[in-house]
């Protein structure tokens, strides 16, 4: 229960992910908060800020094409893969439907798999990050835990 509690991280995309919806939280993008804001927190969420949660109430949230293909910004498998094997973080979270990529959750989900394999906790469809700063901030997820289930509802609520 006490992983629930948690420094913020805000990690802002939403000016890239404007332009390209396939846009990624990339490890470049970790360096960057860490050099203005220094070392990650221990025990952290790290959370993406595309812009998507406004998005929620139209068809271009989930942003399909022709072919099926979601086109909506996520975590790349490396910014997992960095966070989990060289940084102590709890949880992602993000504002769209998935930790992956659309692209990537139209496939293999190779985030999903990586982040909640390693025993690490997930939030997607986050929103109003536009209400807490980058750093500073720390949040609580209520979560209900479901017997054998994978997912459910939670309240998140943060604190600066």
């Amino acid at each position: 229960m006490s992983d629930l509690f948690s420094p913020l991280v805000v990690i802002d995309i939403a000016a890239r992910a404007a332009q390209n919806p396939d846009s990624v939280v990339s490890p470049d993008d970790i360096l960057e908060w860490e050099r203005r804001h220094g070392p990650m927190p221990h025990g952290a969420c790290v959370a993406m800020k595309s812009g998507w949660d406004r998005l929620l109430h139209t068809p271009k949230y989930v942003n399909r094409d022709d072919l099926g293909l979601n086109h909506t910004p996520g975590f790349h498998p490396e910014t997992a893969d960095l966070l989990i094997h060289e940084r102590d973080v709890r949880g992602l979270a993000v504002d769209t439907l998935s930790l992956d990529t659309g692209l990537s959750s139209t496939k293999d989900f190779p985030v999903h798999y990586a982040w909640l394999g390693s025993g690490r906790w997930g939030i997607e469809a986050i929103a109003n990050l536009d209400a807490v700063a980058e750093s500073g901030a720390t949040i609580f997820v209520g979560a209900a835990k479901v017997r054998g289930g994978t997912g459910g509802p939670c309240r998140v609520v943060a604190f600066q």
